[in-house]
C-alpha cells in the first residue's frame, strides 16, 4: 500500500506540474513569434506596400502595411495565422492584389516590427486599430475582413463590431479554447485558458455576406471548428471544403481564387 501511495502522490505531483507549465507557456504556445525583425515592404519583394505605424487604444505601436485598391475594387483588411508575419507572406499579398484589391495587413502586437506583446485583448485591440486605419480611407462598403487560423478570431470581432461589406474566414476555430481541449483532453484546458478568443459567441453579430473555407485534411485546427462556427453564422454564407487541403497549403488548392470570386461577387 506504501508503494501505490507513493505511486500515485509521483503521479499526481506530475499531473499537477504539467498544469503549471500549461498555464505558464501557454503564450508562448499560442504566439509562437517567427521574429520580431522590423522588415519593409520593399526589402520583402513587395514594393507595391506602404508601411504605416498605429499606436493602438492601449498605447502600442502597430505595423501594417498598406496597398490602395485601384478604382472600383474592395481592400481587404488582413490578419495572419500565430505563425507568420508579413514579410513572409509577401507572395500571397502579391497574388491577393493582382486583381487590383488593395490590402491592409496587420502585424500583431510583438510580431515583426510592432511593439508589446500579444494576448486576447491586445490583438483585438490591434485589430481596431487596423479597422480605423482602413475606414479612415475607404468606405465600409469597400472593406473585406479576411482572417487566417488565429486572425479569424480577429476577423470576426472586427466584422461584429464594425461596418466591413464581407467576411472571409479561412480555417476558423469556435474558440482557442475548444482546439486546445481537443489537444489536451485529460487537462481542464477550459478553466487554464487566457486567451480562449470565442467566436462562437461573437460570429452572431456578423450580418454580411461569409465565406468560410476549410481543409479537410487540417490537423491544427480540424474542420469540425470550422463546420461548427459556421453553423452557428447567419445567412447569407457559404462554406468551401478543400477535401485534400491541410491547414497552411489551402492556396495550393485554389483559396486565393476562391476568395477573389467572393470578394467581387454581388
Amino acid at each position: 500500500m506504501t508503494f501505490l501511495k507513493w505511486i500515485a502522490i509521483v503521479a499526481a505531483a506530475g499531473y499537477l506540474a504539467g498544469l503549471a507549465v500549461l498555464y505558464v507557456k501557454q503564450r508562448s504556445m499560442l504566439f509562437p513569434i517567427p521574429t520580431t525583425e522590423r522588415t519593409a515592404p520593399a526589402a520583402a519583394g513587395f514594393p507595391q506596400a506602404e508601411e504605416h505605424v498605429l499606436t493602438t487604444s492601449d498605447g502600442e505601436k502597430i505595423i501594417v502595411w498598406h496597398v490602395p485598391p485601384k478604382p472600383g475594387r474592395d481592400v481587404v483588411l488582413y490578419f495572419h495565422g500565430n505563425g507568420d508575419f508579413l514579410a513572409g507572406l509577401a507572395g500571397r499579398f502579391k497574388a491577393i492584389i493582382a486583381d487590383g484589391t488593395g490590402l491592409v495587413a496587420l502585424s500583431y502586437r510583438g510580431y515583426a516590427g510592432s511593439s508589446g506583446a500579444p494576448s486576447e485583448d491586445g490583438l483585438l485591440r490591434d485589430g481596431a486599430a487596423a479597422y480605423s486605419f482602413a475606414a479612415e480611407r475607404y468606405d465600409a462598403q469597400c472593406i473585406v475582413a479576411w482572417g487566417f487560423s488565429l486572425g479569424t478570431g480577429v476577423a470576426v470581432a472586427v466584422a461584429s463590431e464594425h461596418p466591413v461589406r464581407k467576411l472571409i474566414l479561412e480555417a476558423p476555430y469556435t474558440s482557442i479554447a475548444d482546439v486546445a481541449a481537443a489537444q489536451f483532453r485529460f487537462l481542464p484546458v477550459r478553466l487554464l485558458i487566457r486567451d480562449p478568443l470565442h467566436s462562437d459567441e461573437r460570429i452572431a453579430g456578423v450580418t454580411v455576406p461569409l465565406l468560410v473555407v476549410h481543409g479537410a485534411q487540417d490537423q491544427t485546427i480540424p474542420i469540425a471548428f470550422g463546420e461548427k462556427l459556421f453553423a452557428l453564422a447567419h445567412e447569407p454564407k457559404q462554406f468551401v471544403r478543400l477535401a485534400e487541403g491541410g491547414h497552411d497549403d489551402l492556396d495550393n488548392f485554389g483559396m486565393i481564387e476562391i476568395a477573389r470570386g467572393f470578394i467581387n461577387g454581388s
